[in-house]
């Protein structure tokens, strides 16, 4: 693996396709079968009601507005449903830190869906898990213990923004900290659950505070190996508090060397996923010869980053086809990157 430095001096680089190379090097090591992955799945948003106020984000309501909502059982399954008829596999559901949601809520809705769909539940961010075991006075550990028990698979990486305590004092001070994000990815991991590793950059960060996210990663899957992916994007501004100071998004050229960054650094994990939902489609595709071997969801459905300002779509056929173009062979797979489908 390369060093810290090294990665420092890689992105400062100006020769992107360099960069690009270098990244490639490493997924043709990794990943020599030329396989490019995506999933079928859905993201259900089960409450936008939170009490965190992040100034990245457009999506939240506080408690008591009128647009706030709690998903009542019947609408959740509905979207399975659906999600199932459309070939889906999964789900991701996530939503606000709400104060008054015990795990026992939680507890009713996972056996609830299990009880009537096959349907892989990779759910709640290290944030809500936090926030859940706080209202329901239980320790991260009997936290996830208990949901595992009651049909939670894996967990998803969100909220990790990036993990650097003094940018998320900036950025999200009444959310839960770097070492908290830690304590409860190390915990599932402990408990046989996998989960993924994510960064939200381009708020105005430093790139040696974007290593230091990079190094509490490669520390975690060096000492656990439950990292399935890592999975980078951009801070989309638009109708976002934050966007008043961060004038200017990241661009394309910028998130290519962050997934190239990702690929480069972090050998020990074996998929990186090269969005489309932030940078587009077009930019997805060149991610691809970047470090990326996966595309990510079709996303049935999504609301955090829409309410921002960002809404790319694309269909199945839309990212087999991306997929192709670019010189990869096309697979559907589950969420722990298992690409036993047929197609």
């Amino acid at each position: 693996m390369i060093s810290r430095a090294e990665a420092i001096d890689l992105y400062r680089s100006d020769d992107l396709i360099a960069i690009g190379m270098a990244a490639d090097e490493v997924r043709r090591r990794l990943h020599p079968d030329g396989i490019v992955s995506y999933i079928i799945d859905r993201n259900i948003n089960y409450t936008n009601f939170c009490t965190e106020y992040c100034s990245f984000c457009a999506f939240y309501r506080p408690m008591g507005h009128s647009e706030g909502y709690v998903h009542p059982k019947e609408v959740i399954f509905a979207k399975i449903q659906e999600t199932i008829d459309l070939g889906g596999t999964g789900i991701l559901m996530q939503g606000g830190l709400h104060p008054d949601l015990k795990i026992e809520w939680y507890e009713d809705l996972l056996r609830s869906i299990k009880s009537r769909f096959d349907i892989w539940c990779h759910c709640f961010s290290a944030p809500e898990i936090v926030n859940i075991a706080k209202v329901s006075g239980l320790t991260i550990r009997d936290t996830l213990a208990r949901l595992k028990d009651a049909g939670l698979d894996s967990l998803p990486g969100g909220g990790a923004e990036i993990l650097d305590d003094e940018v998320r004092h900036r950025i999200s001070r009444l959310k839960s900290s770097v070492n908290d994000w830690i304590d409860v990815h190390r915990a599932c991991h402990s408990l046989g659950l996998r989960t993924t590793a994510t960064m939200m950059f381009g708020t105005g960060e430093t790139i040696e505070q974007r290593m230091n996210h990079f190094d509490i990663v490669r520390q975690i899957q060096e000492e656990t190996g439950g990292f399935t992916a890592f999975i980078p994007w951009s801070f989309q501004r638009e109708n976002t508090s934050l966007g008043r100071f961060v004038k200017e998004e990241a661009t394309a050229v910028e998130y290519l060397k962050m997934l190239a960054l990702s690929r480069v650094y972090l050998e020990n994990i074996l998929n990186i996923q090269s969005s489309w939902v932030t940078p587009g489609l077009k930019t997805c595709q060149i991610g691809l010869r970047f470090g990326g071997n996966d595309v990510g969801s079709i996303m049935i459905e999504e609301n955090v980053v829409s309410a921002a300002g960002t809404h790319h779509r694309a269909t199945e056929e839309e990212l087999r086809r991306l997929i192709r173009d670019a010189g990869f062979i096309p697979k559907q797979r589950d969420t722990l990157y298992r690409t036993y489908f047929l197609n």
